[in-house]
């Protein structure tokens, strides 16, 4: 069937058809193509707008290219988009009467119903990804309660935590990745299907039914928003990207402690690579690529964003061009979410390098201030000082920090000696009863992690199930 044989007197070139053809993504809105026009035919049939027998020929069609597959279909330059296609398969089987599949309907809206279909139920796979890295990430965590790490202000030193506690700010990253792909489903989840090309249609067409058979929460309720809006794939797009953007730093981490100079962790071989010409060398190579294609989704919603934010109302062909950015969002997504997943869960921290660095470069000496906060009833300010004071010394005169030394600072300062019992101190100076004493919740206590990680599994549960798992 010759679309443009009724208004136009001449073919499109090869070249302009090539051009403006969307085949090349369309094979992802092939099998919602196929939901979109059988629940539009029954509803036409349900509500007497075609011939019954018409409608089962159709539907009967639609049903047979469903088993085919994508390659029964056959394309050429006259062959626009994955529309067309499916409507010259029924054509070919059915005749001209599989031309009553396009009342009512228009590709504007067909191909917006098609998309959300797609869209909703990626998101849905991405989620639980999601859901599956946080709960390796829980189990990971109750290995390494007591496993003291050092964490990091500006990349310098700041103070003892656990790996438990690390692994966990991970995992409540992501849950709001979830929880923002969660939000953003309730608008994915609208039908445009009956809008048409932008009016609507004079067919007393049931839009409620084709919702309901399609699995949408409600219809879209203008028509010209129906067909143009995209703003629900621009920010699935910006939740791809945040989550990108957690995975991203993830690996960065990665990266840096499996250097020699961190030796926190060793990244397993099978997410590794060596040099060419250095036989020495193992190079986080995963980590590294899956960083830079955070970049690529950054990208893919900037385009999306340009592309939108100059379009009149209703639908203008420039729109064809954002769903290539969606999938391409999408693909990347699920296969870097995969890999770090898998490759994170696989990794091994060296403990005693972890206590090492934990122990060194002064980590422990906020509580040493706030001791003398506690214990003397002095301002936290002027314990800051002594402390600040009393590092510089112990680095310069290579000296162990003790109740005497901290005294001989504090008289230096023209403050009372505060005689803080020395067992106190080395207690407070060491890292793992440093970390245990830090039992506010949110904090990296074993007992705290330990509640924080009971109720992330509370909600994976409640999750799970929601999704029938």
């Amino acid at each position: 069937m010759n679309l443009r044989a009724g208004r136009l007197k001449k073919q499109m070139s090869d070249e302009a058809a090539d051009y403006t053809s969307s085949l090349s993504s369309d094979m992802v809105i092939f099998e919602a193509d196929i939901k979109c026009n059988f629940a539009h035919v029954l509803m036409l049939k349900e509500e007497k707008i075609i011939d019954n027998d018409i409608a089962d020929k159709i539907l009967e069609a639609l049903d047979k290219l469903k088993e085919e597959g994508y390659d029964a279909l056959t394309f050429d330059n006259s062959v626009e988009d994955i529309h067309m296609a499916i409507e010259n398969y029924v054509t070919d089987i059915v005749g001209s009467d599989a031309g009553f599949m396009h009342t009512a309907k228009s590709r504007n809206d067909q191909v917006a119903t098609d998309i959300r279909l797609v869209l909703r139920d990626k998101i849905t796979d991405i989620q639980l990804g999601i859901l599956e890295f946080i709960e390796g990430l829980t189990l990971f965590a109750n290995e390494h309660l007591e496993t003291v790490m050092v964490g990091y202000t500006h990349l310098q030193h700041a103070q003892p935590i656990t790996i438990a506690h690390h692994l966990m700010a991970y995992a409540q990253s992501l849950k709001r990745d979830y929880e923002r792909l969660n939000d953003t489903y309730k608008r994915v989840n609208l039908n445009p299907l009956g809008s048409a090309a932008m009016t609507t249609t004079s067919f007393p067409i049931n839009r409620q039914l084709t919702t309901d058979l399609l699995g949408f929460d409600a219809y879209l309720e203008n028509s010209m928003d129906g067909v143009a809006s995209r703003d629900f794939i621009s920010e699935t797009v910006f939740d791809l990207s945040s989550l990108m953007t957690t995975l991203s730093k993830i690996c960065e981490e990665l990266i840096l402690w499996s250097s020699y100079e961190f030796g926190v962790v060793q990244i397993a071989d099978e997410y590794s690579s060596t040099s060419s010409i250095m036989p020495q060398k193992k190079n986080p190579d995963v980590a590294e690529l899956a960083r830079s294609k955070a970049t690529i989704v950054n990208g893919e919603l900037i385009s999306i964003l340009t592309i939108l934010k100059a379009i009149p109302y209703t639908y203008n062909r420039d729109l064809q061009e954002i769903t290539p950015h969606l999938w391409n969002s999408i693909f990347i997504s699920e296969e870097t979410l995969n890999i770090v997943t898998k490759m994170l869960l696989s990794v091994e921290f060296n403990k005693d390098r972890c206590l090492e660095l934990a122990g060194s470069n002064f980590a422990t000496v906020t509580d040493l201030a706030d001791i003398m906060v506690r214990e003397k009833k002095i301002p936290f300010r002027t314990a800051h000082k002594i402390v600040g004071r009393v590092v510089n010394e112990a680095i310069d005169q290579d000296k162990n920090i003790n109740s005497k030394f901290i005294d001989e600072i504090a008289i230096d300062l023209d403050f009372d000696p505060l005689n803080l019992d020395d067992s106190l101190v080395k207690k407070v100076l060491n890292p793992l009863e440093n970390v245990k004493i830090r039992s506010v919740p949110g904090g990296p206590s074993p007992e705290m992690v330990k509640i924080a990680i009971s109720n992330l599994n509370e909600f994976l549960d409640e999750e799970f199930e929601k999704k029938g798992i």
